[in-house]
């Protein structure tokens, strides 16, 4: 099937819509967004002056500075567990939205199916979709914390499954899957030869004790996994496009072939920054600061949605929050709507991430403290005047 014809199939996001809706209504609070509401730490954007400086200003090879592939490599090994060859087994990207759909055109074949949990981020459906693939929904539920469980993925599966999209610390539920789980899956997938997909960008905003754990770093895993990362939400680099991959060596020569007619290569000065922040300190208490204060967010955000009569589960990961609304009476989008128009508040519907969604919200806490709380009266303001709660 022709490219032109397989994107007749990929709708534009929700999300867009409702900031479409959203767009020129005079004080709006937007809780829609998942960037983070702080700036790239001075030094990496130092770094990034410094090599332009140095005329790093040319292509450089299609995986990326071996500067960068070797520091990605370095933090791997210290932070996850992971045992990959810089030469070999890491790439750089574009983002890490490019690498899943490099990344699934490596091994999908026409018609294979992939096994999506839902609720799901808005990009994975479309990206097995234009590979050629078939997504598969496999709902999470609210009373396991929304996290995926082996359980679940066996009414799914098929002889026509090829993968798995794992997505810890997750976003739109702020779920994270313990080890245990983890272990589950990958003796699923190794009983089923599927490849996972395993999107960790927001492994650094953990709360509550918790840790995150990259399967690929499980006995035997590295083979069929491939681990997708990048600097927008750990180093608040959203504009700078720049993400990474570790994955056997024959998705990376794959992968690495696409971006040489695609993109050919990520921006150079900007992974010479992205290479010098990874060993960088200053870099790593930023990420620490970051964490600090989306938690302290998240605990004021949980503790205000129930008191309003919205009953949410503790998010353990990532800077989302996902409230219950069905009791309210509304659809999801009913509700979004409502907020946009009487409290001047952008949330997002849970239908845009999934079936699973569908009576729930999706509320990012990636905004100042104050309009947090704002936004919280609004809500609740509206709420109670329409004897919603």
């Amino acid at each position: 099937m022709a490219l032109s014809d397989v994107l007749e199939r990929v709708n534009p996001s929700e999300i867009r819509k409702l900031f479409d809706l959203a767009q020129g209504i005079e004080g709006i609070i937007s809780l829609g967004i998942g960037e983070p509401d702080f700036d790239t730490p001075e030094h990496i954007k130092e770094y990034a002056k410094e090599a332009l400086d140095k005329g790093l200003t040319h292509y450089s090879p299609n995986a990326g500075i071996s500067e960068l592939r070797e520091a990605v490599a370095e933090k791997l090994k210290r932070d996850n567990g992971i045992d990959a060859d810089p030469k070999t087994q890491i790439m750089i990207t574009v983002g890490a939205n490019q690498a899943l759909l490099m990344g699934f055109a490596t091994f999908l074949k026409d018609g294979d199916e992939v096994l999506v949990p839902s609720p799901m981020f808005v990009s994975y459906a479309p990206a097995v979709i234009l590979a050629g693939g078939k997504p598969v929904e496999v709902p999470t539920y609210e009373e396991n914390e929304f996290r995926l469980n082996v359980d679940e993925l066996e009414k799914y599966v098929t002889s026509k499954t090829r993968a798995l999209i794992l997505n810890s610390p997750n976003n739109p539920t702020g779920s994270v899957l313990t080890k245990k789980d983890l272990e589950e899956i990958a003796d699923f997938a190794v009983e089923h030869d599927l490849i996972i997909l395993s999107d960790e960008v927001y492994e650094y905003f953990v709360y509550d004790g918790v840790r995150n754990h990259s399967i690929a770093s499980l006995d035997g895993m590295f083979e069929r996994t491939i681990t997708i990362n990048g600097f927008s939400k750990t180093f608040a680099m959203t504009g700078w496009r720049l993400g990474f991959v570790a994955a056997p060596e024959w998705v990376i020569e794959k992968m690495v072939r696409f971006q040489m007619y695609n993109a050919t290569c990520p921006v150079t000065f900007v992974q010479y920054a992205a290479a010098k922040a990874l060993r960088d300190e200053r870099s790593w208490r930023a990420v620490e600061e970051m964490r600090k204060e989306y938690d302290r967010r998240r605990q004021m955000v949980w503790k205000r949605l129930n008191e309003m009569g919205l009953p949410t589960v503790k998010p353990k990961g990532a800077f989302y929050i996902f409230p219950r609304i069905k009791d309210t009476g509304l659809t999801s989008k009913e509700f979004s709507e409502l907020m946009i128009r009487e409290a001047k508040v952008v949330v997002v519907p849970g239908s845009a991430f999934g079936k699973a969604g569908e009576g729930y919200i999706r509320i990012s806490y990636a905004t100042a403290y104050e309009k947090l709380e704002e936004a919280m009266n609004r809500m609740e303001k509206v709420l109670e005047g329409k004897g919603l709660v």
